[in-house]
């Protein structure tokens, strides 16, 4: 059948405009970032260890991405988070500990570095937050860091002093004593309104509901979002979940043991804590089903093929890693997966902290800022198979201490302001987890490597070392009379002893 010419000329015109006025979806991919709290990559069982929680969501996203055998962070949680909003080392922002903030940085962190949300929502994204925030004196919702939702665990009293809501006084909540409050009967505060719960309320399940009804709303009006999830999962204290054990038991009581026998001692002590750890692996498995809630939410709303999930961890697990300047207090978990991405399981490749933020502005065509400098390098050329190497090494730390790696060496425990300027240097090959390191400070094999380490460290800025201008200020010498040096140095120049599985002999 013949059509003719100046029928199609005629059409044309109508149809046009509607490909042109924005009918078709906008189809910038979507992020959701997923950070745990206090959990070490040995927990999930996608990397193989023993005793690992079955976390086969996030072992889904490493199945279907990339799966980093090795990804640093600083040992500590606020320093951490301020590396993967702005993707600057702490030797440039001053956030070298949760009570190490130089150069004014808990007010300063978001003005003299850029915050990736602010720069995703000035590219048309929408931004939401929910869990646990702790990063400067900026908080998520003021225009420096640029997000446009949040549900957050905050206290009754910072409620009050943020938003004018006395939800006690009002009645909103009940004046109980709780040990805390990010778990059973959460305290809540959402787009500026304090969140009623009742006792069976688990404050991560209203979180995880908050970003798929964000996710939900973003994708029917055809808007790209960012949806970030610090959860307070599987940061202590050790609560029972909805599916294990009874609401409000939040704490598992220590026993008593004053008149207990040397026998009678051991066994309760050792019985609290399987229990704890019992605790510990509940909440992990917990956090990974609700992951699977976001996957599955996705896929419903037909976005996951266009939809970036990424998990990984802020630090090490609470007392055997946290605020340890050795490997295993760096060592987070990190998967990704998401469009484009070249599935290759799990690499040997390196990656940390700082990459966060290039990476999330890399996915969203963002170009990075030129009046900062960025430690990190974009993960996606990898990721999506344009290169098959990312970077030569990884950088970590936690208040003075500094931890250094490459694929086959790693420097821990370095620390001029702790009388350890030279750290601990070994070979690891292609061994992680602490085992079948090989200590090698002194040998002459290995020298050519160790001064490799030299240079990369005399490449950044100082890190805390005796004339750094944080000593000087109000707070560096308030620091320094608060703190016992040694007690301290006892702590983060070392493994816990359930992990000292290589040689730290001074």
């Amino acid at each position: 059948m013949k059509v003719c010419w100046w029928i199609l000329l005629t059409l044309v015109p109508v149809c046009l405009p509607s490909v042109l006025s924005g009918a078709e979806p906008d189809n910038k991919p979507n992020i959701v970032l997923i950070l745990a709290d206090d959990v070490s990559t040995d927990m999930f069982s996608c990397y193989g260890q023993p005793g690992a929680a079955r976390t086969p969501n996030i072992d889904r996203i490493a199945g279907e991405g990339v799966q980093f055998r090795t990804c640093f962070a600083p040992a500590i949680c606020a320093p951490s988070r301020a590396l993967l909003m702005t993707g600057v080392y702490g030797n440039r922002t001053g956030v070298f500990r949760n009570d190490m903030w130089a150069f004014g940085s808990r007010g300063t962190l978001f003005t003299r570095q850029h915050s990736w949300a602010k720069l995703m929502q000035k590219a048309g994204y929408k931004t939401a937050v929910a869990g646990k925030w702790h990063c400067g004196a900026k908080e998520p919702w003021q225009p420096e860091v640029g997000f446009d939702e949040y549900c957050l665990w905050e206290g009754p009293d910072k409620i009050k002093s943020d938003f004018g809501i006395d939800v006690i006084g009002s009645g909103q909540r009940k004046d109980i004593k709780l040990p805390d409050v990010r778990y059973w009967y959460p305290s809540i505060v959402r787009n500026g309104k304090y969140v009623e719960v009742t006792e069976s309320d688990f404050g991560p399940d209203i979180r995880c509901e908050f970003l798929m009804d964000f996710m939900e709303r973003k994708t029917k009006a055809k808007q790209p979002f960012v949806a970030y999830w610090p959860t307070v999962i599987p940061h202590g204290p050790y609560s029972t979940t909805p599916e294990a054990g009874k609401p409000m038991d939040i704490v598992l009581k220590k026993p008593d043991t004053s008149s207990m026998s040397k026998v009678q001692k051991a066994k309760a002590l050792a019985d609290y804590r399987r229990g704890q750890q019992e605790r510990f692996v509940n909440l992990n498995e917990y956090m990974d089903k609700l992951i699977g809630k976001l996957i599955n939410k996705a896929e419903k709303l037909g976005i996951y093929e266009n939809t970036w999930f990424v998990f990984c961890s802020d630090n090490g697990t609470a007392v055997t890693a946290k605020d340890r300047g050795v490997e295993r207090g760096v060592h987070v978990p990190y998967v990704v997966k998401g469009p484009g991405v070249k599935r290759r399981g799990l690499t040997e490749e390196l990656t940390d902290f700082a990459d966060i933020a290039p990476t999330l502005l890399d996915i969203a065509g963002i170009d990075l800022p030129k009046d900062v400098t960025f430690d990190g390098k974009s993960q996606v050329p990898f990721l999506t198979g344009k290169t098959d190497t990312h970077r030569d090494w990884i950088y970590a730390y936690t208040g003075p201490v500094q931890v250094l790696r490459t694929k086959a060496y790693l420097l821990e425990a370095r620390s001029p302001f702790y009388g350890k300027p030279k750290g601990r240097f070994y070979f690891t090959g292609a061994n992680r987890f602490g085992r079948g390191y090989l200590r090698v400070d002194n040998h002459s094999d290995h020298a050519v490597q160790l001064a490799k380490f030299a240079e990369i460290i005399n490449s950044l800025p100082s890190h805390l070392v005796g004339d750094h201008p944080f000593w000087t200020s109000k707070r560096g010498k308030k620091w320094l009379a608060k703190n016992d040096r040694n007690a301290l140095a006892k702590k983060q120049l070392y493994n816990h002893p359930d992990y000292a599985f290589y040689d730290e002999k001074d």
